[in-house]
């Protein structure tokens, strides 16, 4: 493409440096507005300015890459009502072998829920779970929290609904869900393998100078939780054998214990019937116990000539009986409530498990090949529906400020095209960054770095993707797939070098820091110490595994 005229690559290249600017650094001190509307006022410039028309700025807003954006997140908040993610939360710590150990499952499983439900949303979620177990088996939590972070940037680079570039990858390049999947996996895996190895040798003797203190205790404390509220048979066994004073105050203690505690599982059904069953002998004991008492009471009638003595004496089994029928009434409602609490439950494990398969249908959906925005939002819908009430608190949800971002970010990296600038910038590079050889796979990987770090990855992806494509195309079909693959990886692998690379890098630290009784502050010269050799070499080791 030619050059535009001066006035237009002037005026065009400071719309784009205001909306650079903005999108780097969203607190500035002479314009402290945030990403959001700084995209939206590069938007606006590249309009005034009139290095673009209305008609092309509406025309360059991408509707199925925010279609898919927009059906992805509205996926992981049904999933997030629906435990996914507290589920996954807990498998960090099962039968963990230590702190090795754990690191190694924050890789993993980071890395895997970031390939399928956005990297973003993964480190919103697990970052807390991640403290608080670094916190119950006190260690110390930045090498988790470096871990969470970098392997779900690393794992989110497998699909194309892992991380926004990948989306709009996905949809420029038109390169179906499964071959994605499939060209980016091997380096993927190997990728999340070497950074925790990394992790590993520059944190192997902070973790192995701290040891698992609080396991068991936490262990005692979970036991003896359930046993505080279980109702203990045998001590039923001895209600017989207690004054009517002491009864009664057994009962009302018992009756603001239990009734809190209903929790509606199978098992706790199961204990109730047990109760009941247990007071009906008492209340056959209790009786016989009662007849006996009258007869002893009639007998001392005939004996005692004092009517004071015999009306306490009487007043002893009605005692007896009116605290009987107490305890049945309790038992009777919590057996009742439990029944109710235990169908609601039921509901609510069939409603999650079809929050699961409809997931997993979308999953299935996309590597058959189907389009991928109007899977997402069919996805989507149909979570709603099944939910069945009122979707503006879970709709809520939805990061809108992020779809206004992208449409503003779309217009302004239009109109920065239309100048010339990144042309004119290609041309030069472009005999030294041809993917039919290794160096020219080097200085392809070099640009994208350095570019992503600089302008951040979405807008790299949007102002390289098209040159890229078309050079690579010119050598062959299969080259143009690989450049977009390799565009993928280097871009999304680059949001590591340091905190301020990625988002989920940010969210990693806001939410640590941020988080009630376990906060946190991850450093930028912690994130940056470790980003660079990480960066540097998952990158290269990822490139020869791309296909």
């Amino acid at each position: 493409m030619a050059m535009a005229s001066t006035v237009k690559v002037v005026l065009g290249s400071i719309a784009f440096a205001i909306f650079w600017v903005m999108a780097v650094f969203p607190a500035v001190p002479f314009l402290p507005i945030g990403r959001t509307a700084g995209s939206l006022l590069g938007a606006m410039l590249m309009v005034i300015f009139r290095v673009i028309t209305p008609d092309q700025a509406y025309a360059a807003i991408d509707l199925p890459i925010l279609g898919l954006l927009f059906g992805t997140m509205v996926v992981s908040v049904y999933l997030e009502s629906a435990d996914m993610f507290k589920y996954l939360g807990r498998m960090l710590s099962w039968k963990s072998r230590g702190p090795k150990d754990l690191l190694c499952r924050i890789c993993l499983i980071s890395a895997i829920s970031s390939a399928f439900f956005t990297n973003d949303t993964s480190c919103v979620v697990l970052t807390e779970f991640v403290l608080k177990i670094a916190r119950q088996h006190n260690l110390p939590p930045h090498p988790f929290l470096l871990a969470l972070a970098s392997s779900a940037n690393i794992g989110s680079s497998a699909t194309p609904i892992g991380n926004p570039q990948n989306l709009v990858i996905a949809v420029q390049s038109k390169i179906p869900f499964g071959k994605f999947l499939i060209g980016i996996l091997a380096a993927m895996f190997v990728g999340v393998a070497v950074n925790a190895l990394i992790l590993l040798t520059m944190y192997w003797k902070l973790l192995s100078s701290h040891k698992d203190e609080e396991d068991a205790t936490a262990e005692v404390v979970a036991e003896e939780d359930v046993t505080s509220h279980r109702f203990s048979p045998a001590t039923m066994s001895h209600f017989t054998s207690l004054n009517s004073q002491e009864w009664n105050s057994r009962l009302e203690s018992m009756s603001l214990q239990n009734s809190p505690n209903v929790n509606g599982s199978g098992g706790h059904a199961e204990t109730l019937r047990n109760r009941t069953s247990l007071v009906e002998n008492e209340i056959n004991r209790v009786s016989s116990g009662t007849f006996e008492s009258a007869r002893i009471t009639n007998e001392s009638k005939e004996v005692s000539t004092d009517g004071g003595s015999q009306r306490r004496e009487e007043t002893v089994p009605s005692r007896g009986i009116g605290s009987v029928i107490t305890l049945v009434n309790v038992l009777s409602q919590q057996l009742s409530r439990g029944k109710e609490s235990l169908s609601s439950e039921w509901k609510r494990v069939l409603w999650k498990s079809c929050v699961y398969l409809i997931t997993l249908g979308m999953l299935v959906s996309l590597l058959m090949g189907l389009n991928m925005s109007w899977t997402a939002i069919t996805a989507a819908l149909a979570l709603v529906v099944l939910d069945f009430k009122d979707a503006r608190p879970s709709l809520e949800k939805v990061s809108y400020s992020l779809l206004i971002f992208f449409c503003g970010m779309f217009i302004t990296v239009d109109g920065f095209n239309k100048t010339g600038i990144p042309s004119a910038l290609w041309e030069f590079m472009e005999p030294y960054a041809e993917i039919d050889h290794v160096g020219g796979i080097a200085v392809l990987a070099a640009v994208i770095l350095v570019l992503s770090n600089l302008a951040s990855n979405v807008p790299t992806v949007l102002l390289l993707g098209g040159p890229v494509a078309a050079s690579a195309a010119a050598i062959s079909a299969a080259d143009e797939k690989k450049a977009w693959l390799i565009l993928a990886w280097v871009s999304t692998v680059a949001g590591n070098l340091s905190l301020v690379g990625s988002a989920a890098n940010l969210i990693v630290c806001e939410q640590a820091r941020c988080a009630p009784h376990l906060g946190y502050t991850l450093s930028f010269w912690n994130h940056l110490k470790f980003g660079v050799p990480s960066t540097l070499i998952v990158t290269a080791i990822g490139l020869p595994l791309i296909r």
